[in-house]
């Protein structure tokens, strides 16, 4: 027999424990080499954990559910082990053959008087209706559903059952909470709106959303020109892409942009590096990249590590406003809504354009409003003309 150890990976040194999500084998289940074995839920990311070799899973030492530490015994493998063959399931009896009703009595001339409606109900029943209870020499609809119902008058409606399910918090949405709650409770939140005309950005799209996904292989979308034009304005107002760390104030001089996707247990926001150096088709290829490993449950703890400021679009889930909560030790969050046509005055002339309200949800301990306003202002202006963006204007 040779045993081989089962073991948490090797957790971040921000990462105290994980939690035992979900085993996909059992003990006594065969397992190849690099098959997966059992999920690792951290309060950021889920990890898989994969048979070191192959063989035949032994035991299992920390069932779904448990917590567990870097490096801990989770179970087992048994390398020298075969699994041991599965008892075939015994045949299906033969089914019985199907009782036939009993037959209605023929109605004789002592019969009581029915109905077509009531001759029907009865040999639904299977009951002949001179056994159902009535008065007089007719038997009525009402004797045959107070009959169905076990000789009681019908039930009043009562109200439906009102169920409840008590579940716990994945780690990743009582991490979530603990931040959100930390930054409200720690910094001097304060949140300012502007409004965008997305008619020049959209006119941009149209015409050249089509070349642009044949060329580089990725859709053409919104977030790329705001990442873009956040980047821009990050560098004319440095205090916007600090963070905080006690009393100090650290400017990056670095562009690291978190963009917040939805996962199935939550929203996680993966990071963007140096997002200065790189293309409109480079941002939409990692957007887009980070959103499938978002869905697969493959982000990893690198992905999420970092970040100098973060936007969230909740404009995909129909928000029409709302104040982003930063993510510390950010200083600022930019939030998108939806896209809602609206009239405005242009030109002295009140003209129907599609509008984006934007926010900047910004720690006023460190940012005085005035950069707050004006870097908002110069989103607006990268966005409603782009070719600000190419001009670096």
């Amino acid at each position: 027999m040779s045993i081989e150890e089962i073991k948490v990976p090797v957790l971040a040194e921000s990462v105290a424990e994980a939690t035992v999500l979900e085993w996909y084998k059992q003990p006594g289940d065969a397992v190849e080499e690099g098959e997966k074995l059992v999920d690792i839920e951290t309060d950021k990311v889920v990890l898989e954990v994969v048979a070191p070799t192959a063989g035949v899973l032994k035991d299992i030492a920390k069932p779904d559910g448990e917590s567990v530490e870097s490096e801990q015994i989770l179970g087992h493998l048994d390398t020298a082990a075969t699994a041991a063959p599965k008892a075939e399931a015994p045949a299906a009896a033969a089914p019985a053959p199907a009782a036939e009703p009993a037959p209605v009595a023929a109605a004789s001339s002592a019969d009581p008087k029915t109905s077509p409606a009531v001759r029907k109900m009865a040999a639904e029943q299977g009951v002949n209706p001179a056994s159902v209870p009535h008065s007089g020499d007719r038997v009525t609809k009402g004797d045959m559903l107070k009959n169905a119902a076990g000789g009681a008058a019908a039930p009043a409606p009562v109200m439906g059952v009102r169920s409840e399910e008590r579940v716990p918090m994945t780690r990743l949405r009582k991490s979530a909470a603990k931040r959100l709650l930390g930054a409200q409770q720690e910094h001097a939140l304060l949140t300012t709106f502007n409004e965008i005309n997305m008619k020049p950005m959209m006119d941009v799209r149209a015409k050249y959303k089509d070349e642009f996904e044949k060329r580089h292989g990725t859709k053409l979308g919104f977030m790329s020109f705001f990442t873009k034009a956040a980047v821009a304005a990050l560098q004319q107002f440095p205090i916007i892409n600090a963070s905080t760390e006690g009393d100090d104030i650290i400017y990056h001089g670095y562009y690291d942009i978190g963009i917040a996707v939805s996962s199935p247990r939550g929203l996680v926001v993966p990071i963007l590096r140096d997002v200065d150096a790189m293309s409109f088709a480079d941002v939409e290829k990692a957007i887009a990249g980070y959103g499938q490993k978002a869905r697969d449950a493959k982000l990893t703890m690198e992905d999420l590590t970092g970040g100098t400021f973060s936007i969230t679009n909740g404009g995909i889930f129909g928000s029409m406003m709302s104040t982003p909560i930063l993510n510390p030790p950010q200083s600022a969050i930019l939030g998108m809504h939806n896209i809602v046509e609206r009239p405005i005055a242009e030109n002295g002339q009140v003209v129907i354009r599609p509008i984006m309200y934007v926010a900047l949800t910004y720690d006023h301990r460190i940012i005085d409003g005035r950069d707050a306003v004006q870097f908002l202002v110069s989103i607006k202006k990268a966005v409603e003309d782009p070719a600000r963006l190419v001009l670096d204007l």
